[in-house]
């Protein structure tokens, strides 16, 4: 739940420091980084007293939890804590990686992470602790603060603005940030409340199997987001450049190239999942939760939507004037959780949360177009023409085929996964022939006929 912190700092670092990049202004880059990583001390010293006072209670006194479990809690509750600071303090960090565009490197230490992860989880089969949770939160603490390690030393001798021996302090650039990382602050907290709380609605209105079935979900959806979360990380820092050095017309092609783009890279995978969820949930999870396969398919629907909004939302970070845009959303989503918990209070089915999220993020993306209209003269009609309009024709034209194909073969293993192969081409074809135009088209064949093996292996490992 605390993790929003980190997350609109996030948004907000690598904002301040793509704008200055994109001026050629190294001076206020230095101020810059200097005033976050004061506000992220403050941050990190406020979030510990809160964690370790009305959190700590909420995790004794009210969580809902099996009590044979208690004690793993507790141990794991700490854990995360010391593992969230952690994460705060890598953060500027990151963002000023990500503002350079050394994509390559983030690319190499989040695979590195990833790799450290994943052998935590192998490594649990032979850790000699009766509590395995214990063991797995206590681990997840060291990589976190091993990952903290390697963007400090990293940074700190790769960047000029990223040091510690002087203090650049700018009275004016901490009101701007202040400002706005308030506003974002809001979205952010008002995003993680809703999902976090309706996690927590479910647990308390119906028992911890259906808690259980959302958490599954949210860990798909998730890996689901991860392609146009990582594709967005990407574009942020040209899109916030180009409109500090008044390119517009380069900002524009990034907003309707990355809208595009990002919702295909959700969907060639979305589609899939979707059709074929009850298979793929069985074979990882062997006996299903109730609803497991339902929250699935409507939480990748939930998915696309915001994909194709992640662009519009960079561009409606790079005049600095989040006021109206965090304001009017959080209160949306504020609305979602409200909503959800009037619903499953007259009886409603736990999957109803869903569909209203669903109609809340199309409300969203609406309210998000009007917004950055007036923010950067955005051209609505343009928008849809380029990349709305496509959109719809690619699900058009690759759903009820794939639809079709997963209807008519046999429900067996074997063509399960010729189900999901002819879709995911399905969807790639149609991305290439209607998505595409004519200059990618060219580019995709310039760069597959010009390919080397070292290419393909650069591309795998960063």
């Amino acid at each position: 739940l605390w993790s929003f912190l980190s997350g609109s700092m996030a948004s907000a670092t690598q904002r301040f420091f793509s704008f200055a990049l994109g001026q050629g202004d190294f001076t206020t880059l230095k101020k810059v980084f200097s005033i976050n990583l004061l506000i992220y001390i403050v941050i990190a010293v406020a979030s510990l007293a809160f964690l370790e006072t009305l959190g700590l209670w909420f995790v004794y006194e009210e969580l809902n939890v099996p009590q044979v479990k208690l004690e793993a809690v507790k141990y794991l509750y700490q854990f995360s804590a010391i593992t969230f600071i952690a994460t705060i303090f890598t953060t500027p960090f990151r963002a000023i990686m990500i503002a350079h565009e050394d994509m390559r490197l983030y690319a190499v230490l989040s695979i590195i992470e990833t790799c450290m992860n994943l052998g935590i989880a192998l490594l649990l089969k032979y850790l000699p602790y009766d509590d395995k949770l214990i063991a797995y939160g206590m681990l997840l603490l060291i990589v976190s603060i091993v990952n903290a390690v390697f963007y400090v030393f990293i940074c700190t001798r790769k960047y000029e603005e990223c040091q510690f021996k002087k203090f650049y302090w700018d009275k004016g650039v901490l009101k701007e940030i202040v400002d706005f990382t308030g506003w974002t602050l809001f979205g952010q907290v008002s995003n993680v409340f809703r999902q976090q709380a309706i996690t927590i609605l479910l647990n308390q209105a119906f028992n911890p199997v259906v808690a259980a079935a959302r958490a599954i979900e949210t860990k798909i959806t998730s890996h689901a987001n991860v392609f146009s979360s990582n594709f967005n990380l990407g574009i942020y820092p040209p899109i916030i450049k180009s409109y500090a050095a008044d390119d517009e017309k380069r900002m524009f092609s990034l907003i309707y190239n990355g809208s595009r783009i990002t919702f295909f890279l959700v969907w060639v995978f979305a589609l899939p999942l979707i059709l074929e969820a009850e298979i793929i949930l069985r074979l990882w999870l062997g006996t299903l939760p109730p609803g497991v396969v339902l929250f699935t398919r409507l939480g990748l629907i939930e998915v696309l939507i915001l994909s194709v909004s992640l662009p519009i939302t960079t561009a409606a970070r790079a005049p600095g004037r989040m006021k109206i845009y965090e304001l009017t959303l959080g209160s949306i989503q504020i609305g979602i959780f409200a909503i959800s918990w009037i619903v499953l209070g007259m009886g409603g089915e736990a999957h109803y949360i869903y569909i209203v999220s669903i109609i809340a993020n199309i409300v969203m993306f609406i309210i998000r177009l009007a917004i950055i209209r007036k923010l950067i003269d955005f051209n609505i009609e343009e928008y849809f023409k380029q990349v709305v309009f496509p959109v719809i024709l690619i699900v058009l034209l690759s759903a009820p085929t794939s639809y079709a194909v997963y209807l008519y073969l046999p429900n067996a293993l074997i063509y399960r996964v010729l189900s999901i192969a002819l879709s995911i081409l399905f969807s790639s074809v149609s991305m290439y022939f209607i998505g595409l135009n004519k200059h990618w088209r060219a580019e995709i064949q310039n760069k597959i006929k010009h390919a080397k093996l070292s290419d393909f292996i650069g591309l795998l490992f960063g």
